[in-house]
């Protein structure tokens, strides 16, 4: 994932003064609606909250900016003025620090699951595993269904919703932390199930040749599983990292391939008694069979967010050659994140999404330049672009659970981190009028902490800053933007340091 992608989303108990109310045009009709609805309604139950937020750039000639959004917290004035040491950590500590990031929540999820599977299929082969032995079809659509329904944008909302409304006033921090890990990492459970489906897959098809099934369903086995390996081979990081759009048609086009292969594949299996070799004609049997249902919900969830995909019109303002901003008509809900593209179908790219609150009549997103679409945008603006009407969360919508935290973001993550952070020495040339507006109207120039490397001599320190604003503000997490270098920075520091701290993903 870019640095864009992951916003925080203010709690809607902050002054009216400063954010807007929470709520919404009920009068819009899109998929948001009925979410806006319920979500206004359970606002009413949070507690007061607040973030104090940092803008930090790695230009040369850029700035940092600390800028403290207002609710019940105030800073410890005289914390401020006092620096946290650096922890001392020792070359094993250091290890451990790389060793726990790396095996994070993701990893075990994917661990654990792909692990889990692969002892059902030795004891399937081992003659210990009845249920696969009658249903390895059901174990090869259970998994592909857990692993497209967690990457359902509908799904992750509610997941959210449910944490945030859920765990919001009573529940321990060391809760909320673990909470947020899993919604962050829900991508080692697409990848493992996913993988695990595919494995599982791999098994039928051999039992089925085993069993001298007609070779019209043995073909169709042997195209679903060619076209899932290339799914899973598109998404490796390294091509979704270096080659995104190959990535994104080949995932999105071989996953389509192969649920059509899926319900030729589920369909012919069931009419096939291969005891008998004939094909049975008792259409009860084959609804009734758990396979039929499976594919029935796989579809369900693969094609409902491509329901609310539409051609919006967008007006691009470009500041600079580094930013685009693009202007969305309708207020939105903070905390989430948009999919756009110059095609219906082709690719899409997510970014943070800014807006005054749901009853603002627009929104905004900050896109970087850094590849060929955010060029694109700068070289050729459009005046009207694709996206899917139903935003998904990121990480940083969780910030609602705590009562006070810090986020902190680099370069064009400002459209990730909301209208709080500033960049670049100055930002209205970077970013235009529009964003930096957005910025002078909700935070007053005593919430506004700036740090010019111009006039300071060099950059900061980072992990300086966010010890002491820590410990001085009383915080209890920390959402970080960056990219990947400024991120594993920040995340060995903090987890040096004891700071609860959430980085930035790629795996969307």
């Amino acid at each position: 994932m870019s640095k864009n992608q992951e916003q925080l989303s203010p709690p809607a108990t902050w002054p009216p003064a400063h954010f807007a109310h929470t709520g919404g045009d009920l009068n819009d009709s899109d998929a948001e609606r009925g979410l806006y609805r319920y979500e206004m309604n359970m606002s009413q139950q949070s507690v007061d909250s607040a973030f104090y937020s940092a803008s930090v750039s790695r230009a040369p000639s850029s700035n940092v900016s600390l800028l403290l959004p207002t609710g019940n917290g105030k800073v410890d004035e005289s914390a401020k003025t006092a620096h946290v040491p650096e922890p001392v950590v020792s070359p094993f500590k250091h290890r451990m620090i790389l060793f726990q990031l790396w095996f994070n929540t993701y990893r075990k999820f994917f661990a654990f699951i792909v692990l889990l599977n692969l002892v059902g299929v030795i004891m399937a082969a081992l003659d210990r595993f009845s249920y696969a032995e009658n249903h390895p079809g059901a174990l090869v659509l259970g998994n592909i269904l857990a692993a497209i329904l967690v990457r359902n944008e509908l799904f992750g909302r509610f997941l959210y919703l449910i944490a945030n409304h859920g765990l919001r006033g009573w529940a321990p921090t060391c809760v909320k932390l673990a909470v947020v890990s899993i919604l962050q990492h829900l991508g080692g459970v697409h990848s493992g199930c996913a993988l695990s489906g595919t494995v599982w897959l791999v098994y039928n098809i051999v039992t089925i040749i085993q069993h001298h099934t007609h070779l019209t369903v043995i073909v169709m086995g042997i195209l679903c599983c060619t076209f899932m390996i290339i799914c899973i081979l598109s998404a490796i990081p390294w091509v979704r990292n270096n080659h995104h759009n190959i990535f994104e048609r080949y995932h999105r086009f071989m996953g389509w391939m192969a649920l059509a292969a899926t319900w030729s594949f589920v369909i012919l299996g069931n009419v096939y008694d291969y005891k008998n070799r004939k094909w049975r004609s008792d259409a009860h049997s084959l609804i009734s069979t758990q396979e039929v249902w499976f594919s029935i919900f796989m579809t369900v969830f693969i094609f409902a967010p491509w329901v609310t995909v539409r051609e919006v019109p967008v007006e691009v303002e470009i500041p600079s050659s580094k930013v685009a901003v693009l202007k969305f008509k309708r207020g939105m809900q903070q905390g989430l994140l948009g999919r756009i593209g110059r095609s219906a179908a082709l690719e899409y790219h997510a970014f943070g999404i800014i807006s005054e609150g749901k009853n603002s009549g627009y929104h905004y997103m900050v896109c970087g330049v850094q590849g060929d679409f955010t060029k694109s945008l700068v070289a050729n603006p459009p005046k009207a672009i694709w996206t899917r009407e139903l935003k998904f969360a990121g990480p940083g919508h969780a910030s609602a659970m705590f009562k006070r935290g810090i986020r902190i973001c680099t370069g064009t993550g400002i459209g990730a981190a909301l209208s709080t952070c500033i960049q670049s020495s100055d930002q209205e040339k970077t970013f235009g009028p529009t964003i930096s507006n957005l910025i002078y109207k909700h935070i007053e120039p005593e919430r506004m902490i700036i740090w010019d490397t111009k006039k300071r001599g060099g950059r900061p320190d980072t992990m300086q800053l966010l010890r002491d604003t820590w410990h001085s503000f009383g915080a209890e997490v920390i959402f970080i933007t960056s990219n990947k270098r400024g991120n594993d920075e920040m995340m060995q520091g903090c987890r040096a340091a004891g700071l609860h701290a959430f980085g930035t993903l790629w795996d969307f």
